[in-house]
């Protein structure tokens, strides 16, 4: 799919809390929205995409994960909304949420033909339902989407994987040691994914490190890539408006370079903000700041 040379944007709300609990990352688009991101890329407003099925706070006994088929469900109806803008020669912004909405963006793109995934996030999110302490797929969106996990959500509509590992970068998770507590696999060593830990960002620095990847990246016959930007990837001192915490992280300008950058290669087709927490924002200022590090870094 071709950008018009003026990128436009359609925001989309994908508010489902299907793949983790109702913890207020579903106030995340009405918070970005009135902290000033339409107006600040001057977007347009599709609308929202809400579940159709409630919560259920039970884990499924035969795949072990929260609300399968909802979130089955839930992902089918957003990628129609998805592909409809991007026929509309549009740049979706979708905002969540949990994580677990990358499973629907996919799916409008694997739909459309052979794309890729850079996925920025302070978590790896590679873990197996028997790994998994709490069986939220948001923890698991990138073994889902490359097709590792149960078929109810890898193979939708028989197109496992909706992204092959090596169409995949996977860009300042900091998780290494904790995930590995929990027997989850090091995805540097078992995946065929371009994995650029925070540590190789603070090595190379972030332009160098987000550059060679891109290189390898751009080397593969995709028709275009998705951007995933889970917040938590943000230092934890300035974004403590998550549910789950790490120290260390990018700063808001990095964020911001790193979006100009991915931009930048006229092959990027659409991004997911996932998992800030208004609840924990009580003034609405880091709201602010990330709109206008997300602004900074798409205009």
């Amino acid at each position: 799919m071709l950008l018009n040379k003026k990128r436009k944007y359609t925001v989309i709300d994908a508010p489902s809390i299907l793949g983790l609990r109702p913890t207020g990352v579903e106030l995340l688009p009405k918070a970005l929205r009135t902290a000033g991101l339409l107006d600040g890329l001057n977007a347009e407003y599709f609308g929202i995409v809400t579940p159709s099925s409630p919560y259920n706070r039970n884990r499924d006994e035969a795949t072990k994960l929260l609300n399968p088929r909802a979130i089955r469900d839930y992902s089918i109806r957003l990628a129609e909304a998805v592909k409809y803008v991007l026929h509309n020669k549009k740049f979706p912004i979708v905002l969540g949420g949990d994580c677990s909405i990358l499973i629907g963006n996919l799916l409008a793109l694997r739909r459309l033909g052979r794309y890729g995934l850079f996925f920025i996030d302070g978590h790896a999110d590679f873990y197996q339902p028997e790994e998994s302490p709490t069986g939220e797929v948001a923890d698991m969106d990138l073994a889902i989407v490359s097709g590792y996990g149960p078929d109810i959500l890898t193979n939708i509509e028989d197109l496992k994987p909706l992204v092959m590992e090596q169409d995949i970068v996977v860009f300042g998770y900091r998780d290494i040691a904790q995930s590995a507590q929990y027997g989850c696999q090091d995805i540097k060593n078992t995946t065929n994914m371009d994995t650029v830990e925070l540590t190789d960002v603070q090595r190379l620095g972030l332009k160098n490190a987000a550059s060679i990847a891109m290189d390898k990246f751009l080397n593969n016959e995709l028709s275009g890539f998705w951007i995933h930007l889970d917040v938590d990837v943000l230092d934890d001192s300035i974004m403590p408006a998550v549910d789950y915490h790490l120290p260390g992280g990018f700063t808001f300008s990095e964020l911001s370079d790193l979006l100009r950058l991915l931009l930048k290669s006229k092959k990027a087709v659409g991004i997911s903000i996932t998992i800030f927490n208004p609840t924990l924002d009580k003034d609405g200022s880091i709201a602010r700041n990330l709109v206008s590090s997300i602004v900074n870094g798409l205009s």
